[in-house]
């Protein structure tokens, strides 16, 4: 591909067969290597079709957490608290010199943010509990924290279906679906009932996270013109979002459209990334493979896919953010040890993106400019193509998606 310095992949092969079966292999062969090393931190893949049981673990039948019970990861005024962690940045330019960014979360932001994470959980039952591992911990810094300088952020535990429940994957997927659906429902409750007193939100997901929020827009805002009014905008990264075809809306959402304009609010950016078009047996970015698949039968719809680069269209460079450590998607063993001193790396002008379409699969293509003398490092397609830059999508446009959200605050309050 014309401007990839990605490595050799190796892929997962697929034949022939039922969406199904197609289905259960992509996801199985991903959350299994997901399950060596730090990678397992952000697997996720996880939607509302394809839920794994509760066969083992909290009862199936429980009710959700009462609003009063709600379990923050992050909260404004929580000690400790992972959202607000520190943002001091290494910037590496293509030649190789660098400076340190000094940044930190804002003393009173005009909005709040509503985070859902991904699949991280490692404990052994279906669905987790609501006890905060270091697991969580870490995807909190490493997918939410850089908001804090433009939001407060708000982020629950949740029953989520862990990494053993979707290598599981039999039972009643349903039952488990709705009790981890439940706590981020009955925690957004409590997060209006307390803490929201009218102001501005923008919803935050990842994966499974980004299939909680899907359903809980689906059901609470959408449909009510009151909460629309509220409505910033919602991330809903690396998941199938779906509109109808050529439209903005129309599929999982019929009056939140995709966002077009720095100044838009109400509206959407969804995608997920690959450096190389979705293979036919991917997840991500196709309506009739993947955990989804079933819900898209007879359906005229596609997945969305919103540039954060462009939002109203063609190629713009990303602005990408690693944390330096070794809990997430980009292992530190990849960042040269003198980069290390601080909490975060980025690397400015080493990708552009575009939104692609072709062979039935809507995705955002991921570029490197390949500057000459650039020896900065690059993803490449972890677990494997299938998967695309999954475990990336957040952290290669991180600085996009923080000033898109400082922009759309700026319009949302005046």
């Amino acid at each position: 591909m014309t401007g990839s310095r990605a490595q050799s992949r190796t892929g997962f092969h697929s034949g022939r067969g039922s969406t199904r079966r197609r289905a259960r292999r992509w996801a199985l062969a991903g959350v299994a290597l997901c399950l060596i090393g730090v990678l397992a931190i952000s697997c996720g893949g996880e939607s509302k079709t394809e839920s794994p049981s509760a066969t083992t673990g909290p009862s199936p039948t429980a009710s959700p957490a009462a609003p009063s019970n709600t379990v923050w990861l992050c909260r404004p005024g929580l000690a400790n608290n992972p959202c607000e962690s520190d943002l001091t940045t290494t910037v590496v330019s293509a030649d190789g010199t660098s400076t340190v960014e000094q940044v930190a979360p804002a003393a009173d932001p005009p909005i709040d943010c509503f985070y859902v994470y991904p699949t991280v959980s490692g404990q052994p039952t279906q669905n987790a509990n609501l006890q905060i591992d270091p697991e969580e911990t870490a995807i909190a810094i490493q997918q939410a924290s850089r908001f804090s300088q433009v939001c407060k952020v708000y982020a629950p535990m949740y029953r989520q279906a862990t990494v053993k429940g979707i290598l599981t994957r039999d039972g009643d997927r349903t039952a488990s679906r709705d009790l981890a659906y439940g706590d981020v429902l009955s925690a957004w409750q409590d997060y209006l009932a307390h803490y929201n007193n009218g102001r501005g939100v923008v919803f935050i997901g990842h994966s499974q996270g980004t299939g909680m929020l899907t359903r809980l827009i689906a059901s609470e805002i959408d449909p009510n013109p009151d909460m629309r009014g509220r409505l910033v905008s919602a991330l809903l990264i690396g998941f199938n979002v779906t509109v109808a075809v050529g439209q903005d809306v129309g599929g999982d959402f019929q009056n939140v459209p995709a966002c077009r304009s720095t100044d838009q609010t109400g509206c959407v950016v969804a995608y997920s990334s690959f450096n190389q078009p979705p293979p036919a047996d991917s997840g991500f970015g196709r309506t009739d493979t993947g955990p989804r698949a079933s819900e898209m039968v007879g359906k005229n719809v596609e997945v969305l896919c919103v540039n954060p680069a462009s939002l109203p269209g063609g190629t713009g460079p990303l602005q990408a953010y690693f944390p330096t450590t070794t809990w997430g998607s980009w292992p530190a063993g990849r960042i040269p040890a003198n980069l290390r001193a601080t909490p975060w790396v980025a690397y400015p002008e080493l990708y552009t993106a575009h939104c692609g379409s072709s062979g039935g699969a809507n995705w955002l293509q991921v570029d490197t400019t390949n500057i000459p003398g650039d020896q900065r490092p690059v993803v490449s397609e972890v677990p494997g193509p299938t998967w695309g830059l999954h475990l990336s999508d957040m952290n290669l446009a991180f600085g996009n998606l923080v000033d898109l959200v400082r922009q759309q605050a700026a319009a949302y309050s005046h």
